[in-house]
């Protein structure tokens, strides 16, 4: 009778644990940079953060359009609002007033 023995090599132990690193190495790797992992978290927040400040931006624009138009309102008219309105409209001066043309405030952002 003959039999076949197989000698135990070293190699043959370190495949499963091979294996074992390579799996947990791949979603190790995709649980920080993938779509939903940690640095996206941070990415995520920063962009928070920077909407954030457009808003309170936006927010401050707006609450100074409204109250500009409020003075335009027919209970609170006021002669300058109109006056300043009605020139920036018109393009126009009176010939002994000095005009000082400075940009809009959207140009300075």
């Amino acid at each position: 009778m003959w039999t076949r023995q197989h000698k135990q090599t070293k190699s043959g132990r370190l495949i499963v644990p091979a294996l074992a690193v390579m799996f947990l190495s791949y979603f190790g790797f995709h649980a920080y940079h993938g779509e939903f992992g940690i640095y996206s978290k941070y990415r995520l927040e920063a962009q928070a953060v920077e909407l954030q400040a457009r808003l309170d931006s936006v927010r401050a624009q707006r609450m100074d359009v409204e109250r500009r138009v409020q003075m335009l309102h027919d209970g609170s008219l006021e002669k300058d609002m109109l006056d300043e309105q009605a020139r920036n409209a018109l393009n126009m001066s009176h010939a002994d007033e000095l005009t000082i043309m400075r940009p809009s405030a959207q140009a300075i952002n």
